[in-house]
């Protein structure tokens, strides 16, 4: 599938030699990161569904590209990663223009760090196979706990983190790779476990300006080919 037609339209000018492959799920929150990094970027991309919901991260074809079995993953070529963080760093060395990380060291350093946490700190502790590890073990109420328990944690952390280089945006006026990891990150936190962002003014003031851009529009999960509405 190829991704949306005002994509393709606004990403014609691309320089890339080689056509792009993406493996996504509409839902997925690390697949919405690369989505909307590739949109900034301007990367015209194929969008390859993989319905996790069907079990389809298991096939053996798929499993070549990623053993662990996660979405997504980037073909570019002859090269293959999986990772929403490594991909993101992938895309800022293979095409710069539209940079995602500052030049100033101290901002990039506040960027790469937010970002891990939610790749390392949030996400995983909210992916539905370890919630239903827990629900199976536990009980829902416990797993739905534990999950917003460890959510609220990273999003102080984070609140903490950027009060006092936010602008528009988490670490100025440009849109970088905090942002791209912050926003889907909100969208799940609010719409999946009820998290009152009102604890967190700096992320919640953040994510007004997100829901401007153009760019984080076109990659949210209703707007994609394997979207169920």
């Amino acid at each position: 599938m190829e991704a949306s037609s005002e994509q393709q339209s606004e990403n014609s000018s691309s320089s890339s030699s080689s056509k792009l492959l993406l493996y996504s799920y509409w839902q997925s929150s690390c697949s919405w990161r690369v989505r909307f990094a590739l949109s900034l970027k301007g990367l015209p991309y194929e969008y390859k569904p993989v319905n996790i919901t069907k079990g389809e991260q298991f096939r053996a074809d798929f499993k070549r590209l990623n053993p662990l079995h996660f979405v997504p993953v980037l073909v570019d070529g002859d090269i293959t990663v999986s990772d929403s963080y490594a991909i993101v760093l992938y895309l800022e060395d293979k095409y710069p223009q539209r940079p995602l990380l500052p030049a100033d060291p101290r901002l990039k350093a506040l960027n790469l760090q937010a970002a891990s946490i939610i790749n390392s700190n949030i996400q995983p502790l909210h992916m539905l196979s370890v919630l239903k590890h827990l629900e199976e073990k536990v009980g829902p109420e416990e797993s739905l706990s534990f999950a917003k328990l460890n959510i609220e944690k990273g999003l102080l952390a984070l609140e903490m983190l950027l009060k006092d280089f936010a602008s528009r945006y988490a670490t100025g006026d440009e849109v970088y790779m905090a942002d791209v990891f912050l926003a889907p990150q909100i969208v799940v936190s609010t719409s999946r476990f009820n998290i009152n962002m009102s604890k967190f003014p700096t992320l919640n003031r953040l994510y007004e300006s997100y829901k401007m851009l153009p760019e984080f529009d076109a990659s949210s999960p209703e707007r994609q080919p394997d979207a169920v509405h």
